[in-house]
């Protein structure tokens, strides 16, 4: 399988060049940080689990330190326009991008020519969600099961779709990992968000996805959906009744999304420490493990080291998947 990344990625390397600040600009700054606003760079378009994580953080950072905090939504690429754009940027503490397991993972395992390297460009802050994913289907679709979907797509080998945020991403990879170990052939249509493809979900333009509880849990609950399985390690509180992916019938499946705060490489390490003391305290509030708990998902705040540890396991991890399914991409 070979597409082409996004030409995208070309124009953000140049418009990110030169942008870049002496370092005794950022020096003046350091006993007043932060006095003026912050930008937070979101790989996707408005509306999936990783903006809104983003602009809730965003809205208590402002609220604690008195500063706007922009949210920049830069979609294409599979994330790589927006994750070239912040590791060009200033190492200042003023751009923060939240990364997650496609554009600071999946995207080294997949794609051959990626213009930025996360753990090369970036200085990981802490991960702030741990998600699992949620099989759900159209209910047009005549499968009841994990293992009714897996005999019908067995029975037509191609003829099932499912939409993904992009080639190369948490997702796709996880179905292509879903696909190898169930022995099926699925069609991809590649989207620019979880809401789109959530959209299109419930519209009936695609069959299935494997989408995050806070895009999935809404429209499953409705109706609108049927979840199949988590791939979770254990049921979702959330939805207590959607077995996890061995109990379906795949013994040993387990994949995660998750996202995470990341900076420029270079970023003064007390504007770093700073930060991580306020997303950790905005993770601990009680308002945020709720929502995070209904949704499924697990609060992060690992420290830095850990946090590059993780993203150094979850490249090697699904390396190994990207070799045994031959997917590469330029």
């Amino acid at each position: 399988m070979r597409t082409t990344l996004y030409a995208g990625v070309r124009n953000a390397l140049i418009c990110a060049a030169g942008v870049a600040l002496p370092a005794a600009s950022i020096a003046a700054t350091a006993q007043t940080y932060p006095d003026r606003p912050l930008r937070f760079i979101v790989p996707f378009v408005p509306g999936g689990a990783t903006d809104i994580m983003a602009r809730t953080i965003a809205a208590k950072v402002n609220e604690a330190w008195r500063q706007p905090v922009v949210v920049d939504n830069r979609a294409g690429g599979g994330g790589a326009i927006a994750a070239v754009l912040a590791a060009k940027s200033p190492p200042d503490g003023y751009t923060w991008f939240i990364g997650t397991i496609s554009t600071l993972a999946t995207n080294v395992a997949a794609y051959r020519k990626l213009p930025y390297d996360p753990l090369r460009d970036f200085d990981p802050v802490t991960v702030t969600a741990i998600t699992p994913f949620f099989i759900v289907v159209h209910p047009s679709v005549p499968a009841a099961t994990l293992a009714e979907l897996i005999a019908a797509a067995k029975a037509r080998p191609g003829k099932i779709n499912y939409g993904s945020s992009g080639v190369g991403g948490g997702a796709h990879l996880t179905v292509e990992y879903f696909k190898m170990t169930a022995g099926i052939d699925l069609f991809h249509i590649p989207y620019k968000g979880a809401a789109q493809i959530t959209t299109e979900l419930i519209g009936g333009q695609i069959q299935l996805a494997f989408s995050q509880p806070p895009s999935a849990v809404p429209h499953v609950r409705a109706g609108k959906l049927r979840a199949l399985a988590t791939t979770a390690s254990k049921r979702v509180s959330a939805l207590p009744e959607v077995p996890v992916m061995a109990e379906a019938g795949l013994p040993g499946f387990e994949a995660n999304s998750w996202q995470g705060i990341v900076l420029p490489k270079g970023t003064p390490p007390a504007r770093t420490a700073k930060i991580l003391a306020e997303v950790r305290r905005i993770l601990a509030t009680p308002e945020m493990r709720e929502r995070l708990a209904t949704e499924g998902s697990e609060p992060g705040g690992m420290a830095p080291a850990d946090f590059r540890r993780h993203m150094e396991r979850e490249i090697a991890k699904w390396t190994k998947v990207v070799q045994a399914t031959g997917l590469t991409i330029d």
